[in-house]
């Protein structure tokens, strides 16, 4: 992209008029967030039992003694050599949040279907310290829509994303982020679902890059992203 080259005066003409851009883009957020926090919320029936380094725990247990739970679905499915590139790239993110969002009374926790011991191998090699389990024998990621079945997929399309998807589309592990809240009567509720580009603005590095001179300088979505142990040499700028 050829970018003009002009005066001070003439760049914060040009400047202020994308800081108007700016601001209807936060006043958006603002409404989109109030939207969010105003969804109305589903309580669950069904418990689940996940696999973790301490042994197998309930849903309940996940919450950690918080009324908060997120709960990234993780793409790393059984067999697996790694994890999917855009969940690790996500997930160097939350290790620094976690004082945070524990003293708000949230609880981060990821989710795969791999099982446990191929989870902490995993997480060992990226020296990751954020709560992982594995989902593995139960219906969890099933029923929230980030994993699927052969005989789903061979269908031609799966429910991802609150839509029909096609199935050359997806996987049989697809990203996504999932909140739950869990009252003094020890009931959950679920409240909110994000899948697909939704949980985005947790990658903090996107949102650093949108402020450099060339941006995210992608020729698809993160197509430059690398496992943080693979990267060999910076990306170039596109011609």
């Amino acid at each position: 992209m050829q970018h003009p080259i002009v005066s001070r005066e003439e760049w914060l003409v040009a400047r202020k008029a994308l800081l108007a851009q700016e601001k209807e883009e936060t006043h958006l957020r603002d409404k989109v967030r109030a939207a969010r926090q105003a969804l109305p919320w589903v309580k669950l029936d069904k418990d689940y039992v996940f696999d973790t380094p301490e042994g197998p725990r309930h849903l309940s247990d996940l919450f950690d003694g918080r009324s908060q739970l997120l709960i990234y679905h993780f793409m790393l499915g059984p067999g697996w050599k790694a994890g999917c590139p855009g969940c690790s790239f996500l997930s160097d993110h939350v290790d620094g949040a976690l004082p945070h969002l524990n003293h708000h009374d949230v609880t981060w926790v990821a989710v795969s279907r791999a099982p446990m011991n191929e989870i902490a191998a995993y997480k060992k090699r990226m020296g990751w310290k954020f709560p992982w389990v594995s989902s593995n024998g139960n219906d969890f990621n099933h029923d929230f829509h980030v994993s699927f079945s052969k005989d789903e997929l061979a269908k031609g399309e799966v429910d991802y994303n609150f839509r029909k998807t096609p199935a050359a589309n997806a996987n049989d592990e697809l990203p996504g982020l999932s909140a739950f809240y869990k009252n003094d009567k020890g009931e959950i509720f679920h409240t909110y679902s994000s899948y697909a580009r939704g949980p985005e603005e947790i990658i903090g590095t996107l949102m650093i890059l949108d402020r450099a001179p060339l941006g995210r300088n992608e020729s698809s979505t993160m197509n430059f992203v690398r496992r943080h142990d693979e990267y060999d040499q910076p990306v170039k700028a596109a011609e």
